[in-house]
């Protein structure tokens, strides 16, 4: 097992790999995660409306209750790695916790039993992704970590790509095109998505390497208020807050989706695509983002989900529903690497792990009141209400974030 120190900010040499060992490891961990999590994750609210009959607001709560509870967590495991000066082992524990927890998808008869399936599944996200992010931030340049978050989420959607293709052929074989899901091809995927995040913590036990930073860093004293955090960071969390509120689970795009019409094969195939295009240009817009500024790809991205959001809510047909969702691949791909390397510029390395909690956790906790409302907006006015009220939170926070346009961003 190997737990060697390597330095901050280490660039490979040519002949050893574009990036340092770090991010391929993380994103080799990302890509098999996915491949595990996609085999399931969109089947989950059939699932839970199909097979065990659970209401669409509960499907919110549900939904909401595990993302917010868990990214608690997010802040604690953040800041908690900052003060003990150690990245590895809190991201091979969260990987670990995900793991333990899949079996209760196989077995699940009732509502609860998803509900303790996703929240432990969340729990583990939670301690993982502040010092897997900080880790990666702590291994590259300033100015190649843009290009370097966006290699991770590309081999994370490229993961995403493989489990649906998995999912889709034991769907084809299961129960080809009928529109609800059965039991026993929700069971076989919960069993077979096990074996690639088993695989995932192997990987990270044996291949993430300590850095430097994050020993130095817990010399000194981290703390956890956002009181020691430079006020653009506070500024850039209200904005990510706004924008959360409207943003409720994909799970409302996969009902969306079943309620024009779509059977659960077509569903899968729509999430492929998407995926898809989330893994071909997440890259790209990484590097973008190191070239033209963090915040411009994030505003342009922003509204392009308010775009996206607004033809869901006008959307009548299955066609519509799946041209859109492609589409809404290039709104992770512009903003899912450029915010978290917008963290990585607004905040010094020694709170760098209590920089992605506050990130992550604030993502986490507008996650639940985004998808109740959500839940109650769709059983009160209807599918279109849900995202209607999506793009309307995204332009507010959009118009928000221009105050922020000018200002120098990078720390030193």
């Amino acid at each position: 097992m190997n737990d060697t120190t390597q330095s901050p900010d280490s660039t490979p040499s040519p002949a050893s790999g574009r990036y340092p060992r770090n991010v391929y490891v993380t994103a080799g961990a990302s890509l098999l995660t996915d491949i595990s999590s996609e085999m399931v994750i969109h089947l989950v609210p059939l699932f839970l409306a199909g097979v065990l009959k659970t209401s669409t607001p509960l499907i919110g709560l549900i939904e909401g209750m595990a993302e917010t509870t868990a990214s608690l967590t997010k802040l604690v495991s953040g800041y908690l790695s900052d003060r003990i000066g150690n990245r590895k082992w809190p991201t091979v524990a969260g990987y670990s916790l995900s793991l333990l927890a899949r079996p209760l998808l196989a077995v699940a008869n009732a509502w609860p039993a998803i509900f303790t399936a996703r929240f432990a599944d969340r729990l583990g996200k939670g301690v993982r992704t502040a010092p897997r992010d900080a880790i990666i931030a702590d291994s590259v340049s300033a100015d190649r970590r843009g290009d370097a978050f966006g290699f991770q989420r590309a081999a994370d959607t490229l993961g995403a790509f493989i489990g649906l293709l998995i999912a889709i052929a034991v769907v084809f074989w299961s129960q080809q095109r009928d529109a609800q899901l059965e039991r026993a091809t929700f069971t076989t995927l919960a069993w077979l998505s096990m074996i690639p995040l088993a695989l995932a913590v192997g990987l990270l036990a044996w291949g993430l390497r300590e850095v430097a930073t994050a020993k130095t860093a817990a010399r000194a004293p981290a703390r956890i208020s956002l009181a020691a955090f430079d006020g653009r960071f506070r500024f850039a969390l209200l904005c990510v807050a706004l924008f959360t509120l409207g943003n409720s689970a994909d799970a409302f795009i996969v009902l969306l989706a079943q309620n024009r019409g779509a059977s659960v094969l077509t569903t899968l195939i729509m999430v492929l695509i998407f995926n898809g295009v989330y893994t071909i240009f997440a890259q790209p817009f990484g590097r973008l983002s190191d070239r033209v500024g963090r915040l411009t790809v994030i505003m342009v991205g922003w509204g392009f989900y308010a775009l996206v959001y607004l033809g869901f809510a006008l959307s009548s047909t299955v066609w519509q529903v799946g041209v859109l969702w492609a589409l809404y691949g290039l709104y992770y791909a512009m903003t899912e690497g450029a915010l978290k390397s917008l963290v990585a510029d607004l905040v010094p390395s020694a709170q760098r792990g209590t920089g992605y909690g506050w990130l992550n956790g604030t993502i986490g906790v507008m996650a639940l009141p985004a998808s109740l409302l959500g839940g109650l907006l769709w059983q009160w006015f209807g599918p279109s209400a849900t995202f209607f009220f999506g793009a309307l939170m995204a332009g507010v926070a959009l118009i928000l974030l221009l105050r922020l346009r000018g200002r120098p961003l990078a720390v030193a």
